[in-house]
């Protein structure tokens, strides 16, 4: 199963872009689906994650802003960004994480100009 993630591209600030990440296969028994990020010379770090049962968590960061949501029988998560800053320029990877497996995205490359 891979993981496709879409939707990324060049945005000016204050504006919004819709991420999303389409398994390219049945994942069975997902536990959570999140989305992370890695801007040039950073770690990779946590931006939203939601659970089976629909809870979700985000970064401080991106709190108020982004919202986490999905499509279970699609096996698809999406990620809505608004209010976008300069500093949210990065790769937006998603990852799912089934009882037994983790699959990670190629990731999609999102740029906030000023």
């Amino acid at each position: 199963v891979q993981l496709q993630a879409s939707g990324g591209g060049l945005v000016q600030a204050g504006g919004s872009l819709r991420l999303s990440c389409a398994a390219s296969g049945t994942i069975s028994s997902v536990h959570h689906m999140a989305w992370y990020r890695q801007a040039p010379g950073k770690q990779r770090e946590f931006v939203a994650l939601i659970v089976a049962g629909g809870s979700t968590n985000y970064a401080d960061s991106v709190k108020g802003r982004f919202t986490i949501s999905r499509d279970s029988a699609k096996s698809t998560v999406y990620l809505q960004m608004n209010s976008l800053t300069p500093e949210d320029t990065a790769v937006y990877y998603c990852y799912q994480r089934s009882i037994d497996a983790s699959y990670w995205g190629q990731g999609t490359q999102v740029t906030v100009s000023s």
